[in-house]
């Protein structure tokens, strides 16, 4: 067993490693070129949805965007799924608001510091596995539903608004779609806001724009140590949140990379990406920011526009802080119907389509899986509990499912009964194990064949011993076969009936 020190040092090897094959084999000109212009769209979009997120957790504008900027740099370099974004997010956020009401935005920054502590104890040892048994059917779900929620964020900004703003949110779709059959050199998103961003001040058009939505200042972000005590009573009150929001982040990460694994036909790693959002949170919460995780519409809105590495992800973090500090007059003239028409974008881009056509080859149990997690999220708008209402469902349809075991009943040459068990037998499905065995009427032989069955715990070895104990006080010779080697072992260790098994 590795000490903690060892495998510290294990895991900052292989990153080294991984980190150096990644620039060898990306050291193109027309790749970095791709890279740079989808980390600068990204950027882009990170601003509106930044200043939006700060409003939920009721935090001032530059929190957020501080955040988005640490952690985006810092998944770059720690993550384990290239090209995927992470920044500041809205189900993060919305867990944030009673701790900031209550306690003061400081108890937020040392709450964000331990999530991060909690989600890197979690890749050390590896506990990242468990979020893969999230079935597919929960991932559809999911992703539907945030692609439904998108659309809906922004249908709802169209309230109140001018004629200009429709024609100009028209005309990003039009570009984002329509330019990528002429010419792919230049991500067709980046064009839309650049194109609209010029039509906007050129024509002094009466549109919404980002420097309406929320404050943008001039301050560099700086180490920042949270005011508070450090004592038993502080760490009662951030523990609750901090674990809620290392669940929570972690899950929409893991979703995300899942999905752009999918998208790009690649593997990533997920232990990383669970210690990389933890070196994440940790180092944003020491600069004043809030604790982030994945994004769906940021990562996709990256692939889209060609991104595929880290340098991508790098850049939409470094970026940000160029657009907000160098650019910061231009950016706040940035028509917000521009943006609008981007994550409309990416909300089609989002929703599993080709889930509606599988949905019909199910079985009635799973395909009430994805429009129930799908339900539960949009009634919530908590990503989290949709996802957790899918999982909970999913594994009660397969308990039930395995709890069915099969019993055939035969006779061999000798005339001994036969009883060829199918299925695996755990707590669950014992209990009308034994109602299947005919004790009095079956002859003096009786063979229980387990060659395929599973034996899986202490209650299955119990219920298969009452059997043959039944059999043995009627003075009939019971011989067990056919059990594989772990299901030997549960017997053997249970110390039942060593002299029956074969």
């Amino acid at each position: 067993m590795l000490s903690f020190k060892e495998q510290a040092q294990r895991m900052n090897i292989k990153l080294v490693r991984k980190l150096k094959f990644s620039a060898i084999n990306n050291l193109s000109l027309n790749t970095i070129k791709t890279e740079i212009l989808s980390g600068i769209t990204v950027a882009f979009a990170l601003i509106p949805e930044s200043l939006a997120f700060a409003a939920i957790a009721q935090v001032p504008p530059m929190v957020a965007l501080y955040t988005s900027f640490c952690i985006a740099i810092s998944i770059s370099i720690f993550g384990g799924r290239p090209a995927m974004i992470s920044a500041a997010t809205g189900s993060m956020s919305l867990l944030m608001t009673t701790l900031v009401t209550k306690y003061g935005i400081e108890y937020l920054f040392a709450a964000t510091i331990l999530t991060g502590i909690i989600q890197f104890l979690m890749g050390i040892f590896q506990l990242g596995r468990f979020f893969t048994f999230v079935p597919q059917s929960v991932v559809s779900g999911f992703v539907n539903a945030l692609g439904i929620l998108i659309f809906i964020a922004q249908i709802q900004q169209f309230a109140g608004e001018s004629l200009p703003m429709y024609l100009m949110v028209a005309g990003t779709l039009g570009i984002v779609y329509l330019l990528p059959r002429f010419t792919k050199a230049i991500p067709s998103p980046l064009v839309a806001i650049v194109v609209m961003t010029i039509i906007s001040i050129s024509t002094h058009a009466n549109v919404r724009k980002v420097g309406d939505i929320g404050n943008i200042t001039s301050q560099l972000p700086s180490i920042h140590l949270p005011q508070v005590s450090f004592s038993l009573e502080t760490l009662s009150i951030i523990l609750p949140y901090a674990f809620t929001l290392s669940i929570v982040g972690l899950l929409e990460s893991l979703l995300t990379a899942d999905l752009l694994d999918e998208l790009t036909e690649t593997k990533s790693s997920k232990n990383q990406e669970v210690r990389g959002q933890g070196i994440a949170n940790i180092i944003t919460g020491f600069f004043g920011g809030m604790a982030g995780c994945g994004m769906v519409g940021q990562s996709i809105i990256n692939i889209r526009s060609g991104g595929r590495g880290r340098l991508s992800t790098f850049i939409s973090g470094a970026f940000l802080l160029v657009l907000i500090f160098a650019l910061k007059n231009i950016v706040l003239q940035v028509p917000m119907a521009a943006l609008i028409g981007v994550m409309i974008m990416v909300a089609f881009e989002t929703f599993d389509w080709k889930s509606l056509q599988q949905i019909r080859k199910m079985s009635p149990g799973e395909a009430t899986i994805m429009p129930l997690t799908m339900g539960i999220t949009l009634l919530t708008h908590d990503l989290a509990k949709g996802v957790l209402v899918g999982v909970i469902v999913s594994a009660l349809i397969f308990g039930w499912k395995a709890a069915k075991i099969k019993v055939a009943k035969s006779f061999d040459e000798s005339g001994s009964k036969v009883y060829t068990v199918s299925g695996q037998l755990f707590f669950a499905s014992t209990a009308h194990f034994g109602d299947v065995f005919n004790y009095n009427e079956d002859p003096e032989k009786v063979i229980i064949d387990f060659s395929f069955a599973h034996i899986w715990d202490y209650a299955a070895v119990t219920a298969v011993s009452k059997v043959i104990e039944r059999y043995r006080k009627l003075d009939k010779d019971v011989e067990v076969r056919g059990l594989n080697v772990e299901s030997q072992t549960h017997m053997h260790r249970a110390g039942i009936y060593d002299s029956e098994l074969n």
